[in-house]
């Protein structure tokens, strides 16, 4: 039996937090330990450059990203862990589905049409600050699932209709050309905790500035979340855990037994400083030996970029051949 394909990629924007870490690195690193998957994790630099123009935030990111998941135990080994742009396939294949994407299907992506409501609600040309990457977006992340030819796809609900998306460009492409590629599935993971709430009770995300920085130094991450809001409720007073970030955070990271514990605590009335002071524990405890490792990597450069290097031959193995196939089938041959 043949393993399923999952592929993952890591938009390189900024700095790793604990819900990247929660919703995404994690469970995608156990899911790479599984016999039965075969794994494709890149950094998404390309991707990058729609919504961020500072060349050294893109690189440094890229180095943070890439230290991050190798310090937290990603078995390069086993999965395949690359770096988009070195693998100059991807974007010829963007062109080739670009060229049999319709353009009707791409006014329906969910942020371009974000895009256009935000430019008329401030009564601005529709497509005012609109670039091509943005329009384009789903064809390059299309690219990259079906250069690989993942069978599955993890994403958030809000990216289900980029993997249609792929599915409908993949399936005119094989439509006029022959069958060249699976048509790829989204992998939905509706784990409560999947989407971790930030220091204000919002979503923790960078758009909003309530993020926790995953490898904050010991001091910091204490800093950090002792800012996570709370209500006024005094000590010894009951605390309801399910509307509190505090207790969100502590079971995204707590066995069940110490969620129950926790949970036990909040109807007691625990503090709100000593409930903050548990969940630092907690935290720091299970990510201080990874920080350590995180700090030695970005003081080795040299080491990452050649894990990258070693990953991208690797995907070559996989990209080389197929785009040879599909060029072909298009018409870009050798004259004989």
């Amino acid at each position: 039996m043949s393993k399923q394909r999952v592929l993952t990629g890591i938009t390189t924007t900024g700095t790793p937090h604990l819900g990247n870490y929660v919703g995404a690195i994690r469970p995608a690193i156990q899911a790479s330990q599984s016999a039965n998957v075969q794994s494709f994790y890149f950094l998404a630099d390309f991707h990058a450059l729609i919504k961020c123009q500072d060349p050294d935030l893109v690189h440094q990111s890229t180095r943070e990203i890439a230290a991050t998941w190798l310090a937290l135990g990603l078995d390069t080994d086993n999965a395949i862990f690359y770096r988009q742009s070195d693998v100059p396939e991807i974007p010829e294949l963007c062109w080739m589905l670009t060229c049999m994407a319709a353009k009707g299907l791409m006014n329906r992506a969910h942020a371009y049409k974000a895009s256009v409501d935000a430019n008329l609600a401030a009564g601005e040309d529709p497509d005012f600050g609109i670039t091509m990457g943005l329009y384009s977006y789903p064809i390059l992340m299309a690219a990259d699932i079906l250069m690989f030819n993942a069978n599955k796809v993890p994403v958030g609900r809000d990216q289900i209709q980029h993997i249609e998306m792929a599915r409908d460009i993949a399936a005119r492409f094989n439509h006029h050309y022959g069958e060249h590629f699976v048509l790829p599935e989204a992998q939905v993971d509706d784990n409560v905790n999947a989407v971790l709430q930030g220091l204000d009770g919002r979503k923790m995300s960078k758009s909003y500035g309530n993020t926790i920085p995953l490898f904050l130094p010991e001091k910091q991450l204490k800093k950090s979340i002792n800012k996570i809001l709370t209500n006024l409720l005094e000590p010894g007073q009951a605390k309801d855990p399910d509307t509190s970030p505090v207790f969100q955070i502590w079971q995204a990271f707590a066995t069940p037994e110490q969620s129950a514990q926790m949970r036990q605590q909040f109807a007691e009335g625990i503090a709100w400083g000593e409930a903050k002071r548990q969940l630092f524990e907690l935290i720091n405890g299970q990510l201080g030996e990874a920080r350590e490792k995180y700090e030695s990597l970005l003081a080795n450069p040299a080491h990452i970029e050649e894990v990258l290097q070693k990953g991208a031959a690797k995907a070559r193995a996989y990209s080389q051949p197929l785009l040879d196939k599909v060029r072909e089938a298009v018409g870009i041959r050798k004259i004989k």
